[in-house]
């Protein structure tokens, strides 16, 4: 992929967890669990674009539990 893509992409997961966390401030939980669709899709298609799974994350918070 090319570097350009994968920043714009980057930066839109950014813009995402902003709105996710300013969504989660407030009482409107409609609105929460929209942004949040939106973080975890733009997230997920990070994940793709660095030739990573969700999966391989899973596998890492995993291993970070068993080492406590």
């Amino acid at each position: 992929m090319h570097p350009f893509a994968c920043n714009k992409i980057s930066q839109k997961v950014g813009e995402e967890a902003i709105e996710t966390v300013i969504e989660a401030k407030d009482n409107n939980l409609d609105l929460f669990l929209n942004e949040s669709a939106d973080l975890l899709f733009h997230y997920l298609i990070l994940l793709q674009a660095k030739g990573c799974t969700l999966k391989d994350v899973i596998t890492i918070l995993k291993d970070r539990h068993h080492k406590k």
